[in-house]
């Protein structure tokens, strides 16, 4: 992105909101929020001149990923597909874009001193140009339509619905997607690299190479539920797929506790691990959703150590950081439950015989640490043993369009909340 407009983007320490516990003589018994920031409300005319009418419709939707980008208090964020929504037209449910031109973006921030906007990338294909965060396939997508659901929009088999991001220490980066759902290696200039995705979905007319190389089985996902969560440790990225996989059917998929986490192996371009990740039970987790356990969600993962990760488990109301560990629990890659045919499946059960899962253990119940933090929260970072930092998802300020076409926003910010924590993760 242009200087002249990254220097437009610095803001003052004024964003930065008052935190009264953070200076405490005492040690904190519990964890405490010690900084908390906003990320500044920029037209998204301004930041992609490809991009014909914003709407009134501002940078968005950066909690979706969140990871430390060198100098403490910089992070590398990433946008998800773009400003969405679903409408009722004719009584039927339509997926909506409200700027189809709107390429999804990895972005590098500054809170130092207040928050500054450092860097602005978005994703390109091979061909230079911007792939765009449309559907990618009919029958497998939701299909596309206008701000106001009434006019349908072509498919874009190239588009990403980006969630998560992590950067490797030779420079390039890797992100998820919903769609496929599919992992992204990405150029630190924002070229797609290669995308893998489950076997058997052909995806074509790409513009990046496709690969086929995640179990067919993920892509029985749901819609808007495919991967969410990506951590690294060296070689290896860890994956989450957000909600319970629609297998055997949807059906089973919204009553099921059981979510995946895979490892992915970056010299070797395949999948090396498969483990089952169970939910809380939501009727003790979140009263508010009258005991619907499909609003469970995984949103995101960080790497601690070894085998262990941190875990964002959250409804819309509550989010929850757990720390489980792999090291002992079972590998179910290539195992029967990889087999669509495998009755019970995986899902449709509670307690699966024969599998050990994770350990599991509560680090912080976001609800009480930063009780006025919105409920998305998807981008998590550990910054040392006992520093959290997560931030949240504001789905770009969309609520809804008025007549005119124009937004109407919800007036949820975007944040990045450091939390410290009362002991070392280990």
């Amino acid at each position: 992105m242009h200087r002249r407009i990254l220097a437009a983007l610095a803001i003052t320490a004024a964003t930065t909101i008052a935190v009264p516990h953070a200076a405490s003589a005492q040690p904190a018994q519990r964890p405490v929020v010690v900084k908390d920031v906003r990320i500044p409300p920029v037209p998204l005319g301004d930041l992609q001149g490809s991009i014909v009418d914003d709407r009134g419709v501002e940078l968005g939707g950066l909690g979706s990923g969140l990871f430390p980008a060198g100098r403490r208090g910089d992070y590398w964020m990433v946008t998800d597909r773009g400003p969405n929504g679903q409408v009722t037209v004719d009584g039927e449910k339509r997926r909506t874009f409200a700027i189809p031109e709107f390429d999804p973006a990895i972005v590098q921030v500054a809170t130092r001193f207040g928050v500054e906007i450092k860097k602005y990338v978005p994703l390109v294909g091979s061909s230079g140009r911007p792939i765009t965060g449309l559907s990618n396939q009919a029958g497998h997508d939701e299909k596309p339509y206008t701000w106001n659901g009434r006019t349908a929009l072509p498919y874009n088999p190239s588009g990403v619905d980006t969630e998560e991001i992590v950067r490797t220490s030779r420079g390039d980066f890797w992100l998820v997607d919903e769609y496929g759902p599919s992992l992204l290696r990405v150029s630190e200039r924002g070229r797609v690299l290669a995308r893998h995705v489950p076997k058997g979905l052909k995806l074509t007319d790409a513009d990046y190479p496709v690969k086929e190389t995640l179990p067919a089985i993920l892509a029985s996902r749901q819609q808007n539920r495919g991967f969410e969560g990506l951590a690294i440790d060296g070689d290896t990225l860890y994956l989450a797929v957000q909600s319970p996989l629609a297998n055997p059917d949807t059906k089973t998929a919204k009553s099921s506790r059981i979510a995946r986490i895979l490892t992915f192996s970056i010299r070797a371009e395949k999948v090396t691990g498969e483990y089952a990740y169970r939910f809380e039970d939501v009727t003790a987790f979140d009263p508010k959703v009258n005991g619907d356990q499909s609003e469970m969600k995984i949103s995101g993962l960080a790497h601690v150590s070894g085998r262990r990760l941190l875990v964002d488990e959250r409804t819309d109301n509550v989010a929850r950081i757990y720390q489980i560990d792999l090291a002992k629990a079972t590998n179910l890659l290539a195992g029967p439950y990889d087999d669509p045919a495998t009755t019970p499946s995986l899902e449709a059960l509670t307690s699966p015989p024969a599998v050990k899962l994770p350990a599991k253990s509560l680090v912080a119940n976001l609800s009480e640490v930063a009780p006025t933090l919105p409920g998305k929260v998807e981008g998590i970072a550990l910054l040392d043993p006992r520093t959290l930092v997560v931030a949240n998802d504001n789905d770009f300020g969309v609520g809804e369009f008025g007549a005119d076409g124009r937004l109407v926003s919800s007036g949820v910010s975007s944040r990045i909340v450091t939390i410290r924590l009362p002991r070392p993760l280990h």
